[in-house]
């Protein structure tokens, strides 16, 4: 019998199955896709797409609100708390180096009458606190200056000119007291060393002094022309970039109801709601601060600069009087300097008649009797005629009315100590002038007072206005990040389950 043995089946290789699920694409294959945009067709795509349209489009709300406030926050530090208080400060320089002189054009004439004016020994008492108020006010420009080569070489030429001046103060004052002579009859050798101290206070340190503040004035103009555009160049951009961010967010609106069929979508419609706030506070923001600049530049600072350069000019002035009758050989040069300096401080309509005295004295006169504050166009130039175009209504234009009467009255103590001059009279111009018999130092003391108080009202006005924009700055720095990141998440909230549904 024969055995068979048993055969080894092999089986059959079977085909290889096709995977049932998708590929993956290799990782070159998806940054082509990407680049291609084919995930742009698809709804999460948009969805993807739309979200960090709409982020990027909040980080530029931010930082352009971030820049305009900033801004704003540098124009009210510039003109409110640096630059602007410390020009107005240098005009204390002209004024007290201004009176300094005055002082001692008063001791001199007075003489050996130590009770005349306001006496000696109150009138040497008034130079120091002057010469005081000059070395702190020099202190004050040095500051400013900071990097300004030009600015600090003038401020350092004035205080070396002080110097000189004092120096030539001293031996005027020792002649003085030597010649013990009657008020205002002069020994030769008196009036020529006060000729070369005063000469050198009008000729050199005051021209120097005054430039001080005319160029820092006009830096605080320039940068408050800066500040103030930019601040409303960042409204626009504000107001343009959260346009933007509105329309986004009302289109994500639109496209999640069409495409889910959905009434509305609540994180979107509290995000839209949110910027509208942001836009809506923001831009009303930066336009009270612009308006809070204006203010504070042109009711305060403009004003305060104008009537302080005023007082300085005006008792420069009333100097003049004293050095008129204290030094004959120059009394037409100094009644042309009085002439001078009055007509900056008020220049009124005198038609086609000549500028002199005379005729400035009758249209002074007319001035005053019809100007009425806020009418327009102002009836003259100077620094009254700027504060005038200023003043126009309220206490600043009852105020201002006021200082105008005043300084009539200044004026006309003036013309009589002149006509009593001309007729050969030097002892009454003199009793008149140092107010024996007169009122002429009360006088011009209740002008000075009422320029002081017009002053205060700006000052007021320009104080309020930096503390109404510093206020409304308070809180800024960290609403606007918190509000876009905000914003931000309740987009990204509004959409994450819209997302969720094609997982």
């Amino acid at each position: 019998m024969t055995t068979t043995s048993p055969r080894t089946v092999t089986p059959k290789a079977r085909p290889l199955e096709k995977p049932t699920g998708p590929v993956p694409e290799p990782r070159r294959g998806r940054l082509v896709t990407f680049v291609r945009g084919r995930w742009l067709r698809t709804i999460p795509g948009q969805i993807r797409a739309y979200v960090v349209v709409v982020l990027i489009a909040v980080a530029a709300l931010l930082a352009v609100l971030s820049v305009a406030i900033g801004n704003a926050r540098d124009s009210v530090q510039t003109i409110g708390h640096d630059s602007g208080p410390q020009v107005v400060a240098t005009s204390a320089l002209y004024f007290a180096l201004s009176d300094m002189d005055a002082q001692i054009s008063n001791i001199l004439l007075i003489g050996r009458e130590h009770d005349l004016g306001i006496g000696y020994d109150e009138s040497l008492r008034v130079y120091e606190k002057r010469r005081a108020e000059a070395d702190k006010a020099a202190v004050r420009a040095a500051q400013l200056a900071g990097r300004d080569a030009d600015l600090e070489l003038t401020v350092q030429e004035v205080l070396e000119g002080l110097g000189r001046y004092e120096r030539l103060v001293g031996e005027a004052m020792l002649l003085d007291r030597q010649a013990k002579h009657p008020p205002g009859e002069l020994p030769a050798q008196v009036v020529e060393a006060y000729r070369q101290a005063t000469d050198l206070m009008k000729l050199e340190i005051l021209p120097k002094a005054y430039n001080i503040t005319l160029d820092s004035g006009a830096n605080v103009r320039q940068a408050y022309e800066t500040k103030r555009s930019a601040v409303l160049s960042g409204r626009a951009w504000v107001v343009t970039t959260g346009a933007i961010v509105l329309l986004l967010l009302l289109a994500g609106q639109v496209f999640l109801a069409r495409t889910f069929r959905r009434v509305i979508n609540p994180a979107l419609a509290l995000a839209t709601l949110a910027t509208v706030a942001l836009v809506g506070v923001a831009t009303g923001l930066l336009s009270a601060q612009a308006e809070h600049i204006k203010t504070a530049k042109q009711d305060g600072f403009e004003s305060v600069l104008a009537l302080s350069r005023a007082r300085a000019i005006s008792h420069s002035a009333f100097a003049d009087e004293s050095r008129y009758l204290l030094d004959p050989g120059r009394a037409d040069t100094y009644e042309q300097t009085y002439l001078d300096k009055s007509l900056a401080v008020l220049y009124p309509d005198m038609g086609s008649k000549p500028v002199n005295l005379e005729n400035y004295y009758a249209g002074l006169k007319e001035t005053v009797r019809t100007y009425v504050p806020g009418n327009e166009p102002v009836p003259f130039l100077g620094f009254f005629g700027d504060e005038a175009r200023a003043s126009t209504r309220g206490k600043a234009g009852e105020t201002f009315r006021q200082v105008l009467v005043s300084y009539e009255v200044v004026l006309d103590n003036d013309r009589r100590m002149r006509e009593l001059a001309a007729k050969g009279d030097r002892a009454g111009a003199v009793d008149l002038r140092m107010g024996l018999t007169s009122n002429a130092i009360l006088n011009f003391a209740a002008y000075d007072a009422k320029l002081g108080s017009l002053t205060a009202v700006h000052q007021q006005a320009f104080n309020t206005a930096i503390s109404d924009a510093d206020g409304g700055l308070r809180g800024w720095i960290a609403l606007p990040p918190v509000a876009a990141a905000v914003i931000a998440l309740l987009a990204v909230a509004g959409v994450r389950p819209r997302l969720a549904e094609f997982r």
